[in-house]
């Protein structure tokens, strides 16, 4: 059983990106929208995050097949960077959230999602917007030898 505490995160400033896909595409966006920040000299102040907007694991499970999975990832940075067709600039909202760690590899992170929606259910806690994954490792690399 994870361990899922309630903190109070701060408001951010974020580079993101945003599309309708699968979930496979996670690594080849964040890689994408690092490559930009690093290019428009981004000081990036924590770890890449993808926001996750459907609101149960069956839902993503249908979006992702069928191929229209709601597809945000961002990075916070310090200070706004130029924006264009598929990289915004925007204060990522704040407030009290459930927290929990998934450790192993991320095919196989359902079994945490399954026990935060049970503890948010437990709890009477309501999901009111995206999920956040923060990555500290690199998505296109855990898990390989």
């Amino acid at each position: 059983m994870a361990e899922i505490t309630v903190i109070d995160e701060k408001p951010q400033l974020v580079a993101g990106m945003r599309r309708k896909g699968h979930y496979r595409e996670i690594a080849e966006m964040l890689a994408s929208l690092f490559e930009y920040a690093m290019s428009c000299k981004a000081i990036i102040v924590g770890h890449p995050l993808f926001l996750y907007h459907e609101k149960s694991v069956e839902e993503a499970k249908r979006a992702d097949e069928a191929g229209n999975a709601d597809i945000e990832v961002c990075v916070p940075i310090l200070k706004n960077i130029p924006e264009n067709d598929r990289i915004r600039c925007y204060e990522l909202a704040g407030g009290k959230m459930a927290k929990t760690v998934h450790k192993g590899p991320y095919q196989e992170c359902e079994s945490t999602y399954m026990e935060l929606f049970d503890w948010l259910q437990k709890n009477n806690h309501k999901i009111i917007g995206p999920i956040r994954e923060g990555y500290v490792n690199d998505p296109s690399t855990a898990g390989l030898k």
